[in-house]
């Protein structure tokens, strides 16, 4: 019995030698792409996540992740950078929080031969990256902005810009875009300067925070107290400006409008808090780098220039002139918990 057993079990120990090694050869094999956003809570960059998961689970390639500890976490962003490279990423989508200091990181990363794609926001300059798969942010502002000065029609207006932080690219093409489209001067899409125009009263940086946005509101009151207008640069900031306005009973004589699209924020233009947001695309996004991607380690080819990944216009009441979509096309298509 003995004699009769040994060539079976060096048959099966044979198998499981090539099948160790057909599986390590296939790992070789599998690309490698990292995502890093400007954060790990946001839900839009949690939406962002997840589409970029199920694209590389699909597309048979492997993901890794990682974000700053907080918008605008620069030193975060260049570490799980460093490490992913270092973890043989071949291509690295990132959300850039700080748009000027991360240039240094991803101009090493790219004279390695890794492919780098920024999603959402650019870099600046935009040329930082090999490519750009973002929304209009600038068009995003000018449809809240045409919508905006429609439905304020025939009233003096004092206006409250409630913004991200100084100099970044994704804030700035928001808020000029909004000054552009309710027809005052604005600097163009090219411009990293927030414009400001003799109907804006108060101007002051949220980080996109619903807790930061709210205080600043509340200071912004106190100095302008007459407000009729506020453009925030996403909805949970948006939250925190209507949050402070309903403190100070002065909740139904303001129109709120944003940026950003997720499901709260549609909850929150079905319900009256905000007027009107422009709904972007994060799923897209990710899944359109991460097949970028893959094509990259199978053919080399890099993409190049400006992708643009759409935005909608949610307004629960239309009006005249501006094209806009329901809030039940808004719930179909937002990201976040439903």
């Amino acid at each position: 019995m003995r004699l009769k057993t040994l060539p079976i079990l060096s048959s099966i120990a044979a198998a499981a030698l090539f099948a160790a090694g057909a599986a390590s050869v296939h790992a070789a094999d599998q690309p490698i792409i990292g995502l890093i956003t400007k954060t790990e809570t946001n839900p839009f960059f949690v939406k962002m996540k997840e589409g970029a998961n199920e694209a590389a689970k699909a597309k048979g390639a492997k993901l890794l992740s990682g974000a700053g500890k907080a918008d605008g976490d620069n030193a975060g962003q260049v570490t799980a950078m460093e490490n992913m490279i270092a973890a043989g990423a071949k291509t690295i989508l990132i959300t850039p929080s700080d748009s000027k200091a991360i240039v240094p990181a991803i101009k090493k990363a790219r004279d390695k031969g890794v492919l780098v794609i920024a999603l959402d926001s650019p870099t600046d300059p935009t040329e930082g990256t090999d490519a750009l798969f973002a929304t209009d942010n600038y068009q995003a502002g000018v449809l809240i902005g045409q919508y905006a000065k429609v439905a304020t029609a025939g009233k003096p207006v004092k206006i409250v810009t409630l913004d991200l932080f100084p100099g970044h690219p994704v804030g700035a093409q928001r808020h000029n875009g909004f000054l552009k489209g309710f027809g005052l001067a604005a600097p163009d899409a090219k411009s990293n300067e927030l414009g400001k125009a003799a109907e804006v009263v108060c101007m002051a940086d949220s980080y996109g925070d619903q807790a930061k946005a709210q205080t600043a509101m509340e200071n912004c009151l106190q100095k302008s107290p007459e407000v009729t207008l506020v453009y925030t640069i996403n909805e949970p900031a948006a939250a925190g400006a209507y949050k402070a306005l309903k403190s100070a009973g002065k909740e139904k004589g303001v129109t709120i409008v944003s940026v950003d699209g997720g499901c709260q924020g549609i909850k929150d233009v079905g319900a009256g808090i905000i007027a009107a947001t422009s709904q972007q695309y994060p799923l897209k996004m990710a899944a359109m780098g991460v097949e970028a991607g893959i094509e990259y380690a199978k053919t080399g080819k890099k993409p190049s220039g400006y992708t643009d990944t759409g935005v909608t216009l949610i307004a629960a009441k239309p009006v005249a002139g501006v094209d806009s979509k329901d809030v039940k096309t808004g719930t179909d298509l937002c990201w976040g918990k439903k």
